[in-house]
């Protein structure tokens, strides 16, 4: 069936990025399959963390179908839009219908987009991973594609105003080398070896990131333990 959605989507927000000259720096698309089923996995910091990882994959001409919370498809703007790519609603409280439409778009040659921190870090550093993605990857005989983001945060995250404007940010996008899963091995082990692997290129996409706050109050989007004023894990705890 025709995309007539997807496409003209991905050709507006390539044309407010450019306007926006935002500076992506993007490696490791290579990675992605031209062909077949795979889950894209990537850490999460910014609600438009979802447009750059479908960003990453346009190189070897695949749409990705996102799997979100369920809330975006209600929205009257965005929920006709999510519907229409074709991208999977995912309700917290009974996510096996969820898990069953991924698993049916692998098994058909889709590639998955997965978040398995399943929220915004408010820490910017990885949390924990929820064992979905594996479990999928596993059950479908599909490979995982790690991926990092970084710079995201600085144009919209949880609890910050937007910053869309001609904001010359830089974007650092980092694309790992295809996973393969073993049906025998336990998903958790996977799901380890997954979130090293993304931390892997977190680091990575941060130490080529010119990583130099706006001003005296513009460090909120830097790690404490990089030297930056975002709150810790362990502070995110205490508030909550």
């Amino acid at each position: 069936m025709a995309e007539l959605v997807y496409p003209p989507v991905i050709g507006a927000v390539r044309t407010l990025f450019k306007a926006a000259d935002l500076r992506i720096d993007l490696q490791g698309t290579e990675h992605v399959p031209e062909r077949g089923g795979a889950v894209l996995v990537s850490n999460h910091i910014g609600y438009l963390d979802f447009v750059f990882c479908g960003l990453a994959a346009r190189p070897a001409k695949r749409l990705v179908r996102f799997m979100a919370k369920e809330s975006v498809f209600r929205h009257k703007v965005s929920g006709p839009l999510m519907r229409a790519m074709k991208h999977i609603p995912v309700d917290r409280s009974a996510g096996t219908g969820a898990y069953n439409h991924a698993l049916n778009a692998l098994r058909s040659g889709e590639i998955v987009g997965v978040f398995p921190e399943a929220t915004i870090s408010g820490s910017f550093t990885l949390k924990t991973f929820k064992s979905g993605a594996a479990r999928l990857a596993q059950e479908a005989g599909v490979p995982l594609v790690p991926m990092a983001l970084w710079g995201t945060q600085r144009l919209w995250t949880k609890g910050r105003k937007r910053d869309l404007g001609r904001s010359h940010l830089p974007v650092s996008i980092r694309v790992g080398a295809p996973m393969p899963t073993d049906a025998d091995e336990p998903a958790e082990h996977i799901t380890e070896r997954l979130r090293a692997r993304v931390q892997e290129l977190l680091e990575s996409a941060q130490r080529a990131y010119p990583m130099r706050p706006k001003g005296p109050d513009d460090s909120w989007w830097i790690p404490a333990h990089l030297g930056g004023t975002a709150p810790t894990p362990e502070e995110l705890v205490t508030r909550a």
